[in-house]
């Protein structure tokens, strides 16, 4: 029996169920800006960020009196464009404000390097301060 007649068939159904997927990906996408719009009106016709994935840390910096200045360690690193430096700092509940500081003071001495910044501060049982570099990458 000759089969050759059915190939074409099968290449249809094929090319028939991928536009059918990338149908649905881009109404489910259009759904998701429209909600974002009418959360927040000002966003209308904004592109938005794409995610990203924050990857493990590659280097850990610790301000310590013994310790070189954030900008002269972050010069000894190899930096890309995926390089993101995550300052973390930790307060007891009362110390915002002190960490709030340190952590911009860290911040704004290495915006100084070609590397993006990312503060985090939150609530813990002992204030600490460090900073993290990672190369994360957009999804």
């Amino acid at each position: 029996m000759n089969r050759s007649g059915t190939s074409w068939q099968l290449i249809l159904a094929d090319l028939a169920l991928i536009l059918f997927l990338v149908a649905l990906i881009a109404l489910i996408g259009g759904q998701d800006k429209r909600a974002a719009n009418e959360r927040d009106p000002g966003n209308a016709g904004r592109v938005p960020a794409a995610p990203t994935q924050i990857a493990p840390a590659h280097a850990v910096y610790r301000p310590t009196p013994s310790a070189p200045a954030i900008g002269e360690w972050l010069a000894g690193q190899a930096l890309d464009n995926r390089a993101v430096l995550t300052i973390e700092a930790r307060h007891v509940r009362g110390e915002e404000a002190r960490a709030w500081d340190a952590a911009l003071a860290l911040a704004r001495e290495a915006k100084r390097a070609p590397v993006q910044v990312r503060v985090t501060i939150e609530e813990a049982r002992e204030s600490d301060l460090s900073a993290t570099l990672a190369y994360d990458a957009a999804l």
